[in-house]
């Protein structure tokens, strides 16, 4: 009778085990599997290409005295950008270069620019 119960006992342990040891295997696979997408994505040509287009944005950003041309050419999402930028540098520094004229903000959230020394409200 102690055999028996020590045989059944001994078996359940050996599956609990066989059990857990499936399972960490399982969560390592996914991890390494995840790390190798990472690996993979960072490695990319598109990231690296996206991360030098993020990084003169950026430069663009800080600068008000750097020109954004729009072209007739620019693809929508491109022009979108551009604008956004303009946007922001007009809120941030009260003034942008845009097509070749600077354009200002006023006090009152106006946008207007200077031709001939007169301003002109838009």
């Amino acid at each position: 009778m102690k055999n028996i119960l020590f045989i059944t006992f001994f078996i359940s342990i050996t599956i609990f085990v066989y059990l857990k040891a499936t399972k960490s295997s399982i969560k390592l696979s996914k991890k390494n599997a995840r790390i190798s997408n990472f690996k993979k994505s960072s490695l990319s040509k598109e990231f690296n290409i996206n991360k030098i287009h993020i990084r003169n944005d950026e430069r663009i950003n800080l600068n008000p005295e750097i020109n954004i041309k729009v072209d007739y050419y620019d693809r929508d999402y491109e022009i979108i950008n551009k604008t956004n930028l303009h946007r922001a540098r007009l809120a941030k520094f009260k003034k942008s270069k845009f097509n070749g004229e600077f354009i200002y903000l006023d006090e009152d959230e106006k946008v207007y620019k200077i031709t001939d020394g007169v301003k002109k409200y838009l």
